[in-house]
């Protein structure tokens, strides 16, 4: 009874939709449509008992997004977005259809995935790995941190922490993920040492050194340090090669947290900034923002693909294990039900190529340097930071900047997010989508300027 009537029909509509989406996507619109009233009582509607046309729900599935905010779209430029790659949309329904769950051995889907992994190895310079594909930057993080505190306290998966004071060590500029898996992990948040940064927003190696000999002497146990390769707010790379000589002699876990920014380790305008990658034991990105494709696909990256086997392994009846197998993913993982995340991410390259892939991250870094130099020439905007990676922060010198970026949203023709850099308030724009133009960053700087113009100046 729940088979489509019509599959024909259904394909159809689901076609023509797809390609309405992709062609609206390929120029900027004119705003942010609001949502209708009549939209609006149709989602208040208590659950209904009969279902309507699967061309007549398609329609209204594609309105709800059409009336969302669309990452896609090429003015994106709040937070660090995914761009919906086509191929990656396509394969995510071929993947839903087959509904393979990548837990236990799942044949050739098995094969996608390592290879997937050893692909973004190879792509960002991590070099020989193996790893796993997770649903975001945090679970990423969180399983290379578990795997690091087993390392650290062999056999705490079992014993538990009990009277042990563990640390973890990252950027005062660190994504929160990492306080988020301290506290998950039992190390907890106040034992996650914000370590001061100096040029260029990147971690000290010698206040590391300091916090870690300092820990080490009052029998608190590091479990890793955290470099992160592309802070959220401004791109910042922490110094891999420099936290390696910090980590390799008093055998601390090294794990870069690339979520955003390790696919800049493919360019050649930004590749130097990742010198040390392959002296770390983990490394995270998120291929659902800078590989462009759609949310959500993480990869982990791992020096030791034996770590995470003795971090997770575990027997039970109800999970086979043939000698000749490969190791199961759901002994490397915190997860039981895995979709294929991988397979938009194989189609990606397969279909596009690393060169394409990599020439689109070039042209993001291109646009970021383009907004900077636009900004420093306009006579009322000035530059808060300098861009590293994709991330601008400029403010307007005379206006309100928290209210400035609140028209920018409600005005919607680009969409930038705010930010506080050192206690300043500003704009940021961030460009990870490959479908941004030259003419999409000119234009946000004339829509600032235009919409900070009718504003009253700052008190």
């Amino acid at each position: 009874m729940l088979r489509l009537e019509d599959r024909e029909a259904a394909l159809a509509a689901l076609e023509r939709l797809l390609l309405e989406s992709w062609r609206g996507f390929d120029r900027a619109r004119d705003g942010q449509p609001p949502i209708s009233a009549e939209l609006r009582e149709r989602l208040a509607r208590p659950l209904p008992e009969r279902g309507v046309d699967a061309v007549e729900g398609l329609e209204l599935a594609s309105r709800v997004l059409d009336a969302s905010i669309e990452q896609p779209r090429p003015r994106y430029l709040a937070y660090v977005g995914s761009s919906g790659l086509e191929i990656g949309v396509l394969g995510d329904a071929l993947m839903a259809a087959h509904d393979v769950n990548v837990a236990v051995s799942a044949g050739g889907a098995d094969l996608v995935e390592r290879q997937v992994v050893r692909w973004i190895g190879e792509f960002v310079g991590f070099g020989s790995c193996g790893g796993v594909t997770t649903s975001g930057g945090t679970l990423a993080n969180l399983t290379a941190l578990t795997a690091a505190r087993e390392r650290a306290v062999p056999g705490v998966r079992r014993s538990g922490i009990g009277g042990r004071r563990l640390a973890l060590y990252c950027s005062a500029e660190a994504h929160y993920s990492v306080v988020r898996a301290a506290e998950v992990l039992g190390i907890g948040s106040e034992h996650v040492r914000a370590i001061p940064v100096g040029e260029r927003g990147a971690m000290d190696p010698a206040a590391c050194v300091a916090a870690i000999d300092a820990d080490r002497a009052a029998g608190i146990v590091p479990v890793a340090v955290v470099a992160t390769a592309g802070t959220t707010l401004t791109g910042a790379v922490d110094r891999i090669d420099a936290l390696a000589d910090v980590c390799a002699p008093r055998d601390v876990w090294l794990h870069v947290d690339g979520a955003y920014g390790l696919p800049a380790a493919a360019t050649e305008t930004a590749g130097a900034l990742f010198a040390g990658l392959d002296r770390a034991d983990s490394a995270t990105v998120d291929a659902h923002k800078w590989l462009f494709v759609p949310k959500a696909c993480s990869v982990l990256l791992m020096r030791d693909p034996q770590a995470l086997h003795a971090t997770f392994s575990h027997q039970e009846a109800y999970i086979p294990h043939l000698e000749d197998e490969e190791p199961h993913a759901v002994d490397q993982t915190l997860e039981y039900s895995r979709p294929l995340r991988a397979l938009k991410l194989w189609l990606a390259f397969t279909v596009h190529g690393a060169a394409a892939i990599r020439a689109a991250i070039e042209g993001n870094l291109r646009h970021a340097r383009l907004l900077a130099q636009l900004v420093t020439d306009h006579p009322d905007l000035e530059l808060v930071t300098e861009p590293i990676l994709s991330a601008v922060c400029f403010r307007h010198r005379t206006a309100d900047n928290v209210r400035l970026v609140a028209a920018v949203q409600e005005d919607a023709r680009v969409y930038l997010a705010g930010a506080h850099v050192d206690g300043v308030a500003c704009l940021r724009a961030c460009f990870v989508n490959f479908r941004t133009t030259d003419d999409d960053v000119a234009t946000t700087v004339d829509v600032v300027a235009e919409l900070a113009r009718a504003q009253p100046p700052a008190s």
